[in-house]
Parts: C-alpha cells; sequence; structure tokens
C-alpha cells in the first residue's frame, strides 16, 4: 500500500515505514504532521486517482530533524572575456519519516 503526497510543491510517493527528505516545514524533530493533498492512493485491490486530490484519506508522519542539503553548485560561464561566476546553495530540508496511511 502506497500515496502519493504533494507538499512544497513536489510528488513524493511514500508508504508506512518511509523515511523521505521534504521541503522545510518548520516544526520540531519529534512533532507529527499529517499530509492531506493526496494524489494517488493504491492499496492490494484497488486504485484511486484524485481529481486533483483525493478525500477521506491522510497521510501521518513523524519529524525526525530539520537540515541543509548538500551544496549545488551554480556556474554562470563567461559572456565576456574572463568573467565568469561560481555560486553555492544549501536547500533546507526536513526529514520525516511516514508512520501510517489513514482512511485506505
Amino acid at each position: 500500500m502506497y500515496a502519493v503526497i504533494e507538499t512544497g510543491g513536489k510528488q513524493l510517493k511514500v508508504k508506512a515505514g518511509d523515511t523521505v527528505k521534504v521541503e522545510k516545514l518548520s516544526l520540531e524533530p519529534g512533532q507529527e504532521v499529517v499530509f492531506d493533498k493526496i494524489l494517488l492512493f493504491k492499496s492490494d485491490d484497488e486504485l484511486k486517482v484524485g481529481k486533483p486530490y483525493l478525500e477521506g484519506i491522510k497521510v501521518k508522519a513523524q519529524v525526525i530533524d530539520e537540515a541543509k542539503d548538500k551544496k549545488v553548485l551554480i556556474y554562470r560561464p563567461p559572456s565576456k572575456k574572463a568573467m565568469h561566476k561560481l555560486k553555492g546553495h544549501r536547500q533546507w530540508y526536513t526529514k520525516i519519516k511516514v508512520l501510517e496511511i489513514i482512511g485506505g
């Protein structure tokens, strides 16, 4: 059994017991969060697709940690002689553990 959720403008396939990184949620470690924007739900015998979201199905998860991801380098090649830029960026993320899918 799994579900596809939408959070932070991204879609993630999750199932009970998964540990995933999502966009920063501003929650403390140990707190629980419930995702209600479910796009798809698949169980052993049925498949439900939302238009755009499903009603009555939620994903319950617990926040494990909040940290910065690996550095992404941005390089702008020279448009003129001897002119180039190299920048780095580290995006914040929240690591969550999916506890259960409710209402499936």
